[in-house]
């Protein structure tokens, strides 16, 4: 019975959805060589228009905000135009799609940066987990470039920028990536962040980046089409902090003032689901937890059943859940879960790289195999 919630509408700022079940973002790295969407990628996301919302894959504001091989970009109009395709067959449809707009810092190799240059970060400190060339070879991470101070605020502008021209390929919204222990999380957390200039040191400060960008696109697009993705007590690269609970705390509430369309949390459980199936089972139920803070919808994700994920919406924990590996396997989730059949598993050798293999070919429920 808890289940039958899932397919009550919801709405996200100005973004009105049909159901609650989203599509998390989620890393294919299936675009061409230039970081353009092609048209094996329209496919892949009009199979699953049928979620109450989408969340594209996370996509790179700049050449330097890389840190996957053949993964997309928002930064040139090939780029645009390739993602309008997408967005068009989502909202053909009936789909809504929200583009996650992301900076990978030192989550990234020499070679995907322009002219090799090392990849930035707010401390010359490398992630605990290996990187990924442009020739999709696993090598051991690079100690990155702190940035200086006069770059920030380029940076800044560059996610405000890069929000404008989702809006411009037909997004309904944008989503920051302050997940992940991305560029963003890396200035948030004291264990990435050992700066001493105003972005660095108190928690405020830590928090300055994050801010900046909110307050630079809520002023370009509206408040009402952003929404903001974090995951406290994650540990994906190697990310820590000294006080996650007080930092966290201090950042839902600062976002909840300035009435963002919703916040997205990762559970810590599965703050590593891209790179291992294991959970860490003991860890705290960041919705519950963070629930208080946030005056406004909550997504959450990680690991969810369609059962957990109904349970957690009636306990008041979320208002939507966002589903990863089970979108990849089942393009007709919503349906499925609507229609009580079995769930594809899905196959984790084809989730990054390659061709339709384990991208568009799962087949829908009743279809031939």
């Amino acid at each position: 019975m808890s289940k039958e919630i899932l397919f009550s509408s919801l709405r996200l700022g100005a973004i009105q959805l049909r159901n609650r079940v989203v599509m998390a973002p989620l890393t294919r790295m299936r675009a061409d060589a230039a970081h353009v969407p092609t048209a094996l990628n329209a496919e892949y996301y009009a199979q699953r228009s049928s979620a109450g919302l989408i969340l594209s894959e996370g996509t790179a504001i700049s050449p330097q905000a890389h840190g996957y091989p053949n993964a997309p970009g928002i930064y040139t109009a090939e780029q645009i135009a390739g993602w309008r395709v997408i967005t068009d067959g989502v909202h053909a449809r009936g789909g809504r799609i929200v583009m996650q707009i992301a900076h990978n810092g030192r989550n990234s190799h020499s070679s995907l940066m322009p002219d090799g240059v090392l990849p930035v970060a707010p401390s010359a400190i490398p992630p605990t987990i290996p990187a990924l060339t442009k020739a999709f070879q696993q090598v051991p991470a690079e100690t990155p470039r702190a940035l200086e101070t006069s770059e920030i605020p380029v940076i800044i502008s560059t996610f405000r920028q890069a929000a404008l021209n989702a809006m411009e390929a037909g997004f309904d919204g944008v989503e920051l990536q302050g997940a992940n222990s991305h560029l963003i999380e890396q200035f948030l957390e004291n264990g990435t962040n050992q700066r001493t200039d105003a972005y660095g040191g108190s928690k405020e400060n830590r928090a300055r980046f994050l801010f900046d960008i909110v307050d630079e696109i809520t002023a370009a697009i509206g408040a009402d089409r952003l929404g903001v993705r974090l995951s406290p007590f994650g540990q994906y690269g190697g990310i820590h902090d000294s006080n996650p609970l007080e930092l966290f705390t201090f950042v839902i509430k600062e976002l909840s003032k300035r009435h963002i369309a919703y916040l997205h949390l990762i559970e810590a459980r599965g703050s590593e689901m891209g790179l291992t199936d294991e959970l860490h089972e003991d860890a705290l139920n960041n919705a519950a937890l963070f629930r208080p803070a946030f005056n406004g919808p909550l997504l959450s994700a990680a690991a969810y059943t369609p059962e957990s994920a109904g349970e957690a919406i009636e306990k008041k924990h979320a208002d939507a859940i966002a589903f990863g590996r089970l979108f990849i396997a089942n393009p007709d989730l919503v349906e499925r879960i609507k229609e009580n059949q079995p769930l594809n598993p899905p196959d984790r050798s084809t989730f990054y790289g390659g061709g339709a293999h384990g991208y568009t070919d799962y087949k829908p429920f009743g279809a031939a195999p």
